[in-house]
This record gives structure tokens, sequence and C-alpha cells, in this order.
């Protein structure tokens, strides 16, 4: 028998705070049961599993060992251009000039996590 996953969590000093940027980036509305200072916030993934932010003392100091890699709907490039304008920062730029290649991002709390390219600009290349 194997294990399923039944929540992604992420470590973070304000999860409401976190919850609202990646509920931004993903489009999925928040859990309408939880609220600033709350310890623990999150919200339902397309796939069944919770994103679940939680509070935690110590400060991010080191790069993500774990990451997520996101496929946008759109094209790559505008969804880089509207997770900026959200919060996120460019962390590593290795998009080439072929239209290949991601953007590592981080969201306000210096989570870093990709952008991929879009289906269609995966079959375009293929």
């Amino acid at each position: 028998m194997a294990s399923i996953i039944q929540n992604i969590s992420m470590d973070c000093a304000d999860p409401y705070s976190l919850c609202e940027f990646w509920s931004q980036v993903l489009d999925t509305p928040m859990d309408p049961a939880d609220s600033p200072g709350d310890d623990e916030v999150g919200f339902d993934l397309d796939s069944g599993q919770t994103l679940l932010f939680i509070r935690v003392p110590e400060p991010k100091t080191v790069k993500n060992r774990m990451h997520l890699c996101l496929q946008p709907r759109e094209l790559r490039d505008r969804e880089v251009d509207r997770l900026l304008t959200l919060g996120a920062s460019m962390v590593d730029d290795q998009r080439n000039a072929d239209g290949t290649g991601w953007a590592v991002l981080a969201d306000p709390e210096g989570n870093e996590f990709c952008v991929l390219r879009s289906a269609e600009e995966r079959a375009a290349t293929a």
C-alpha cells in the first residue's frame, strides 16, 4: 500500500499574507474560515491536496530544498510579469532567446519557485 500527499506545507512568518499571495498566483480562493493572525491557513488545490501555510518562529535562511514548478495557462513571460506585479521577485532568469527555459522567482517571503513554459509553448517547439 502506498501513501498519498495530503498537503504541501510552507513554513512562513505571516501565513495569511503568504496564502493571499499564492491564492492569487493560482487563482484559487482561500478558505473563508481563515483570517489574519491565524497560525495555519491554506486552500485546496485542483488535485485535491491542500497548500498549507504554517507560522514558524525562525526566518528562511537558505535556498529551498523543494519548490513548486508552475506551468502557466498562458504564455510564460506574461505569467512572469503578472507574478512580479503580485509581489514576487526574480531570482534567476533562465529564459532563452529561442523561447525555451524557465524563470526562478521568489514569493514575498523568499521561497523560490519556477515558472515553466505553457503547454502551448512546449508544443510549438516540439
